[in-house]
């Protein structure tokens, strides 16, 4: 269907405030419904899905441990959450999972532990669990191992055209690193 078609069709839902169809319109923030009666009649109605915080579920017999207010399930913009059913005036939120622990330990503070985690964007990567105080991470596996250049203490492997390959962790290093079945 072209875009000119698209917009010219009528929707099967009438106007709540004057009765009569609505059709699909563009806008600066994308499509939505809106009144064919415009200007007399100024209601319009968004075409995306809610991605405003709202409700999807009530967590029976879990409290919040900030106001002991009940827990709810809220789908928000960057995907599903747990928040306190008192929100605004309690602001507590909590992931809905809890991060992979890896066994590697930190190489830029070596305190902390690298967990796995889910960017915005549904893409995996591997960071310091003492964010925000560390800030390193990496967006590719982590392996055990030390480069032979830089003597990072941590690898991480990529999977390349001719298979996976190993290389320093190091952002200022990067380099391959041979392995034992593969020598570079």
């Amino acid at each position: 269907m072209t875009k000119a078609a698209l917009f010219s069709a009528k929707h099967p839902a009438s106007c709540p405030q004057c009765g009569v169809e609505l059709v699909i319109r563009s806008g600066q923030h994308g499509p939505f419904l809106g009144c064919s009666h415009y200007p007399q009649c100024d209601y319009i109605r968004s075409l995306k899905p809610q991605g405003d915080g709202h409700v999807v579920k009530v967590l029976e017999g879990q409290l919040c441990p900030e106001c002991q207010s009940t827990l709810v399930l809220r789908q928000g913009r960057f995907g599903i959450f747990i928040g306190c059913s008192n929100y605004p005036e309690c602001g507590h939120i909590a992931p809905t999972a809890v991060a992979d622990a890896t066994a590697f330990t930190c190489p830029q503070c070596r305190t902390g532990k690298l967990v796995q985690r889910t960017s915005r964007f549904g893409k995996s990567f591997y960071a310091c669990d003492r964010y925000p105080a560390c800030k390193y991470a990496l967006n590719n596996q982590p392996v055990a191992g030390e480069c032979a250049y830089c003597h990072f203490p941590l690898l991480m492997e990529k999977n390349t055209a001719r298979g996976a390959k190993r290389f320093c962790a190091d952002k200022g290093c990067g380099r391959p690193v041979a392995t034992n079945d593969n020598e570079e």
